[in-house]
């Protein structure tokens, strides 16, 4: 799933790559992860998103579609929900300074 964050994987799709029915993947998949395969998927999509803003240059609506949420506005809705914060707001407290790429 970490490779195709941009991407819409339906359960059956993961079900079918790990070779094991719906059913059978969606009850191992929470003892492993600690959640559902949606709310995992979510926050793997964030913490790509965090990523992205803070080392790339790339507008909002480009970190969305690159790290799933697909657009601005659900990534924006994603991040106050989960950080209280905004992408722009995030980028900015977070981003590194280009100083601290000259040593």
């Amino acid at each position: 799933m970490t490779a195709h964050l941009d991407r819409r994987l339906s359960l059956k799709d993961l079900a079918v790559h790990c070779d094991l029915s719906v059913r059978t993947f969606t009850r191992r998949f929470r003892p492993e992860t600690g959640l559902s395969p949606a709310a995992w998927r979510t926050s793997a999509r964030l913490e790509h998103a965090r990523h992205l803003l803070e080392s790339a240059e790339l507008p909002v609506d480009d970190v969305a579609a690159r790290s799933g949420p697909g657009s601005g506005t659900t990534l924006r809705k994603h991040m106050r929900d989960t950080l209280a914060t905004t992408p722009s707001a995030y980028r900015r407290t977070f981003r590194a300074s280009p100083a601290a790429h000259t040593s």
